[in-house]
């Protein structure tokens, strides 16, 4: 499994995040082979999901179990370590595409205006917030987003998954945030302490994802947003407007940094709704 994990990070350039959910699943399925040892590989694997089901995972999770193992399998194959993948026939449980989360417009500009902007930490909440709205970063990528990585432009640019680079643009009400963050709030936050990362702590670290969950929890409370608020919800806000305001898919794939359309396409309800609404008010039998 060592070896295994050294190649995704060295040779895929996997995330930290990847490899801890890779570690996770792999040591998941460690225990459960103890618990069925001397049965077929494939018996194994049967099972095994059957498990995950019975453990009340959906098959959304149950699926990237299975992704977790064809990479494994497929690792110790080429390696020479097995004769034969045993996962090659196993079928993908099928997958329900639920539609994102996303909050109106009102709503967010009440999460963008609960940061206190006379302390320096409200100064960095509200540049953040500006910024995640405005860009739709993973909450990973907002938080390692470096000094220089926003030009003059309004171009950001990001690594997402994968390693892999991406430029955003990025809007002015957000460079505005940024810039008034910089100006007072960044300074006092590191006390003349060095720091290569945008967002930093009053200790001078770099925010974390964890403390950005947090501090963003509290502020959907003062917005009177109580339940489910999460970072990838403004990532769903983003992508949803974007559509509602006339973008076009591929765009919005770009923007988001998926690798393939059809991740992007969980938000064509935005688009069949806008249809919707163009054949409500213009067909004369609607």
């Amino acid at each position: 499994m060592t070896a295994f994990l050294n190649f995704c990070r060295l040779e895929k350039g996997l995330s930290a995040n990847s490899l801890d959910a890779y570690t996770t699943d792999l040591s998941r399925f460690t225990v459960f082979l103890g618990e069925s040892s001397g049965l077929p590989a494939m018996e194994q694997l049967r099972l095994y999901l059957d498990h995950l089901y019975q453990s009340g995972l959906g098959s959304r999770s149950v699926a990237r179990h299975l992704t977790t193992l064809r990479s494994f399998y497929g690792f110790l194959l080429r390696e020479g370590l097995i004769e034969s993948d045993p996962t090659e026939h196993l079928r993908t449980p099928r997958q329900w595409q639920t539609i994102p989360k996303f909050l109106n417009l009102e709503d967010i500009d009440k999460i963008i205006q609960a940061p206190d902007t006379s302390r320096p930490t409200g100064l960095r909440d509200r540049a953040m917030l500006e910024l995640l709205y405005a860009t739709g970063l993973r909450v990973s990528e907002l938080c390692r987003v470096g000094v220089g990585d926003l030009n003059r432009e309004g171009v950001l640019r990001t690594m997402g998954k994968g390693n892999k680079q991406r430029l955003v643009p990025v809007g002015r009400e957000a460079i505005q945030a940024v810039e008034s963050y910089l100006q007072t709030g960044r300074g006092a936050l590191l006390k003349g302490r060095a720091s290569r990362y945008l967002f930093v702590t009053a200790r001078g670290g770099c925010l974390t994802r964890q403390g950005f969950w947090k501090l963003l929890a509290g502020y959907g409370r003062q917005a009177g947003i109580f339940h489910g608020l999460t970072p990838h919800i403004l990532r769903h806000s983003f992508a949803t407007h974007l559509l509602e305001g006339g973008a076009d898919l591929r765009s919005v794939q770009v923007m988001l940094g998926h690798a393939d359309i059809s991740t992007t396409q969980i938000y064509t309800h935005v688009m069949r709704s806008r249809l919707r609404d163009t054949v409500d008010r213009h067909h004369p039998r609607a």
